[in-house]
């Protein structure tokens, strides 16, 4: 049933940890970078030579620049605002209260508007390498979470998505650790193939998973297909944001993913 894949190295197992301090420390460092870097003009100088033309283009100039490094800092702080957000939750995956996913959302939609890759499909280098997931809508809750052993005996460890944009291929990797098998660690990986559809979107078609080693397969086997309705990302997904560090997205589920570039993948 399931095809072999060819892919990165086995990710080491863990629990979820926060967004890595350094990431944030740059953040705060561009937060609070002065504008007082930029060059200043020489009124006395313009007014000695009469060029106000020049004048007002370099003011002009400058008044841009400000503006973009503005909107650059004003992403900065809500980026710091939102991995705030999301300490303590877990990803959102087995839930959180309406309230911080209200906080969580409009984040996320003030991170939209000042997307500074509007079409994101015809920049897909920004998009190509390894994320891991920080956030998601989707949850497991309930009876599906019981049934995936997920209360006790299965924990569940980060969650990667490694997009080749060479072969139009993205695989995503979940990793498991059953407690009750001497600390067994494994992985599920579901290849999916993608195809653009827009300047934002993409298609996304199921290509074929596998759970390895074959203990942790023996012990999803009952409710594997439950597992890969819960992760399958066939459908579409739109490309709401992304930048050197950060991706969001929607997909037609009406689900919100929020990823941040893999430290293996900065190396």
């Amino acid at each position: 049933m399931a095809t072999k894949l060819v892919v990165k190295p086995q990710i080491t197992v863990s629990h979820l940890s926060p967004p890595s301090p350094n990431s944030i420390e740059i953040l705060r460092s561009q937060r609070n970078t002065v504008s007082a870097t930029s060059p200043r003009l020489n009124f006395k100088k313009i007014s000695r030579f009469g060029d106000w033309s020049f004048a007002q283009r370099t003011i002009s100039l400058n008044n841009k620049a400000a503006e973009q490094q503005n909107v650059s800092t004003d992403a900065s702080q809500i980026k710091i605002e939102l991995y705030d957000a999301l300490q303590g939750i877990n990803r959102g995956i087995f839930g959180a209260s309406s309230h911080k996913k209200s906080e969580i959302e409009e984040l996320v939609k003030q991170l939209e508007s000042q997307n500074p890759t509007p079409e994101p499909t015809l920049s897909l280098d920004k998009v190509a390498g390894s994320w891991k997931l920080i956030y998601s809508t989707i949850s497991i809750l309930g009876s599906k979470r019981t049934k995936l052993g997920l209360r006790d005996f299965i924990t569940l460890g980060d969650l990667y998505q490694n997009i080749d944009i060479s072969e139009g291929k993205a695989v995503i990797v979940i990793n498991f650790n059953a407690r009750g098998l001497s600390l067994l660690s494994g992985e599920l990986r579901i290849e999916a193939i993608f195809r653009i559809a827009s300047k934002s979107r993409v298609d996304i078609f199921y290509n074929n998973s596998a759970i390895t080693p074959d203990q942790l397969m023996n012990v999803f086997q009952k409710n594997y297909d439950l597992l890969l309705g819960i992760f399958n990302p066939e459908g579409w997904l739109e490309i709401t944001y992304v930048d050197e560090n950060l991706r969001i997205g929607r997909d037609d589920k009406g689900n919100i993913f929020v990823l941040e570039r893999s430290q293996e993948d900065k190396l």
